[in-house]
């Protein structure tokens, strides 16, 4: 379905167009739903869109010719999935998953490219994104090879929870150990502890951050490297740094 310019603002970084450049893509925007698990594109898939995330969030993951897998970095309402579409590339090694259902604004292929190939203000404001993209997949990785993974959650978590509205994530341990790169035994313990010490509440499949203040303290510096990124290179970012 078709959007109005009210909606698509929803995300930030269609927020943050120009408003001529959002009224010559409303005819061919699309709202589309996210569900939990969905596969956007799999590894050097050619890319038909790119996707908005409005109230879902999408894991971008690499996996192994084994089938393990590992989270290298999370977007939300705050960015644009498909980045290699147009940077030149067009597929990418990882894979796209929604990690939380939602809702989600879609692009196809082409008025992307036209787009970012003009040059100007569109192509300007892609490339920042595409720096702090870049500076949270190194972040990420590491996270993974250097911090406890009590630490890696807590990052998780508050990146998740900044490109939401509202406290609460639709998640199972299952899928956050894929996520992390790390079995579901694992997850459950460090969950766990998250929430006997106040910080989260964990029941069937929802994720509530009850102490946001003490994640923020309990995690390493990578969030609020990252978080700063975010907000210097796209100053309407929602974050707390």
């Amino acid at each position: 379905m078709t959007i109005s310019d009210s909606e698509s603002i929803s995300n930030h970084l269609l927020g943050a167009l120009d408003p001529s450049v959002r009224a010559r893509w409303l005819p061919v925007l699309e709202v589309v739903e996210l569900p939990l698990g969905l596969v956007l594109y799999e590894a050097n898939d050619t890319m038909t869109h790119v996707y908005f995330p409005t109230t879902a969030i999408v894991s971008l993951l690499y996996v192994m010719e084994n089938g393990a897998s590992a989270e290298i970095a999370v977007v939300g309402n705050e960015g644009i999935v498909g980045v290699s579409l147009f940077m030149g590339g067009g597929s990418t090694p990882s894979r796209a998953v929604v990690q939380s259902a939602g809702k989600g604004i879609r692009l196809a292929a082409k008025a992307m490219k036209d787009e970012f190939d003009s040059g100007g203000a569109v192509l300007h404001l892609l490339l920042r994104y595409t720096q702090a993209l870049i500076t949270q997949m190194a972040q990420t990785a590491v996270c993974n090879r250097h911090h406890s993974l009590d630490q890696q959650l807590c990052r998780w978590l508050l990146l998740s929870l900044d490109r939401l509205q509202g406290d609460q994530l639709a998640m199972t341990q299952e899928l956050i150990g894929n996520m992390l790169g790390v079995r579901r035994e694992s997850v459950t313990e460090a969950a766990l502890k998250l929430q006997n010490d106040g910080l989260i509440r964990y029941s069937r499949g929802r994720i509530t951050i009850t102490d946001r203040q003490g994640l923020e303290a309990r995690t390493c510096e990578c969030y609020s490297v990252v978080a700063k990124e975010y907000k210097r290179l796209l100053p309407d970012f929602r974050t707390t740094n």
